[in-house]
């Protein structure tokens, strides 16, 4: 096969979480099939056969000369997702591609000639750090984008202005502040994240108590916090553009907030997703990521033959969250799957989640119809005919492969964009149910759109949990299912031609094309 010649360089940097990673390695492959882009991949040392592997995923058989177009470079890492030894490795890499000299992946040993030099790169949007070594190394002669994977109207009360429900510049607003008290910047920008009863407005979403945005006890530690947010805005303001990983079919008000946002600022906003591979490899090579893929497919196909279609229970909080501080709510959930007698597959991936107990674990096995995974292979999972409704904590990726899969959802919230995507997918969109009894903390308070307040016991989680699956497998769940089906088509058509996503990602190519 031939292709055409190298003519332009794009460089990623996601941080050390899944979530952020994942949909990039899509995005990077379609760059790659374009035909004239070289693309360098920076991760961590943690990451990179997970990447690899991952990336396989985009490509068939046929397809490798555009696969050796993605260099995917292993980075020395220690300590937090934003450790400062990360943060000098990915300075230092990038200094070597702006002069024309390789890079080495310190993992693998590999090492990649510079090719062009980079004309743009594409940073996670929780790093800050690089993207400002990038600048001042390379200046203008490179276009920065910032790489947000979650819901938008989340990235509004993470990033954006006040007039869009955001904190606006908090490093500003932290350094007037601790001039006027005499406290540190980091302890007032602390303080401003603290949680409040102040109502937040945001696009495309009903006002909801600022609580209602942490709806489980998992606090992040203050120094993470601090790093993460006080840049936030001034970091949005440095790029030149921004990635959001939500389609315009998914949440039509919040990309036109975006989009008259942006159209102000005088800079592109491309709405790319969804983000999913696709093809006959893309099963294959996930079931490759998980070593019970096998027990997995055999156990949905067991399913499928003594239990029927769309009845089994998926359930999985992704690879961080967890309810540390309350994990007997996940044992007092599974009790009432088992007592109803539905078929289930829980994944505890989060760390968090340590050893399961042994007297859950003998439960399970006694029960006969249950699955535990440490990593499952999730879209083989809502793909397969046996799955009926996936428990997710609702991260932006999962609930879209559950979208585009036809799964509909019962959200179990914990914090980030979470708690805004249960809302919008049970309230605004009708296709989902919320666990409301399952919340600690904060999420105790009352919920201003009814009124609701958890009990925060046992007995009220079970009842819930009873009163939402008997729906959810009865006639109402089939309603919702009905209503998944149509907004599945109208996500899935975003990457069709003349959809919104493809529109935007020939938009970047095109940027790419005109910087060389």
């Amino acid at each position: 096969m031939s292709i055409p010649p190298v003519e332009s360089h794009l460089v990623v940097f996601p941080l050390e979480a899944w979530g952020h990673a994942r949909p990039l390695i899509t995005l990077c492959a379609r760059v790659a099939k374009a035909g004239t882009t070289v693309v360098t991949f920076f991760t961590t040392v943690f990451f990179v056969e997970r990447a690899k592997a991952e990336l396989l995923r985009n490509f068939e058989a046929d397809e490798d000369v555009f696969l050796s177009r993605i260099r995917i470079v292993g980075l020395e890492h220690t300590g937090t997702v934003t450790s400062r030894a990360l943060e000098d490795a990915f300075a230092a890499a990038w200094r070597k591609l702006d002069v024309g000299e390789e890079v080495v992946c310190v993992k693998t040993g590999s090492t990649f000639p510079s090719g062009p030099k980079p004309n743009a790169v594409i940073f996670d949007c929780f790093a800050h750090q690089p993207l400002r070594d990038a600048k001042a190394i390379s200046g203008d002669g490179v276009k920065a984008y910032m790489w947000f994977p979650g819901l938008l109207s989340s990235f509004f009360t993470m990033f954006g202005p006040e007039s869009l429900g955001g904190k606006g510049n908090v490093r500003l607003k932290a350094e007037e502040e601790a001039h006027r008290t005499g406290k540190t910047p980091v302890e007032v920008a602390s303080e401003m994240f603290q949680v409040r009863e102040d109502v937040i407005r945001v696009s495309g979403m009903p006002p909801m108590y600022d609580y209602e945005h942490e709806p489980q006890d998992f606090p992040l530690p203050e120094e993470i916090t601090a790093k993460i947010f006080i840049p936030a805005y001034e970091s949005l303001m440095i790029t030149d553009g921004v990635f959001i990983v939500t389609s315009e079919s998914y949440e039509p008000e919040a990309v036109a907030a975006l989009r008259g946002w942006y159209k102000e600022l005088s800079k592109p906003a491309h709405v790319v997703g969804p983000l999913l591979p696709s093809g006959t490899r893309a099963l294959a090579e996930e079931k490759q990521q998980s070593p019970l893929a096998q027990a997995i497919e055999t156990f949905l196909d067991e399913t499928l033959q003594t239990s029927g279609k769309q009845s089994l229970l998926y359930i999985s909080f992704g690879s961080i969250f967890w309810p540390v501080k309350n994990p007997d709510t996940v044992w007092a959930f599974l009790d009432v799957v088992m007592e109803l007698g539905i078929p289930f597959i829980f994944s505890h991936a989060s760390p968090l989640a340590g050893v399961l107990p042994d007297a859950f674990t003998e439960k399970v096995n006694a029960y006969g119809k249950g699955l535990l995974s440490p990593w499952s292979p999730q879209q083989l999972i809502l793909n397969h005919p046996a799955t009926g409704w996936f428990v997710s904590h609702g991260g932006q990726n999962g609930a879209l492969e559950a979208i585009t899969a036809g799964v509909p959802l019962i959200m179990w919230p914990f914090g980030a964009d979470q708690p805004l995507n249960a809302v919008h997918l049970s309230e605004n969109l009708g296709v989902a149910y919320e666990l409301i009894e399952v919340r600690s903390g904060h999420g105790l308070k009352p919920i201003l759109r009814n009124g609701r307040k958890a009990a925060g016991t046992t007995e009220a989680l079970q009842a819930e949990a009873r009163d939402v699956l008997m729906k959810a497998f009865g006639e109402d769940g089939a309603k919702k299912r009905v209503k998944l089906q149509q907004l599945r088509g109208e996500v899935l058509s975003e990457w069709e031609e003349g959809g919104a996503s493809k529109r935007d990602f020939l938009a970047f190519l095109d940027t790419l094309s005109k910087t060389t």
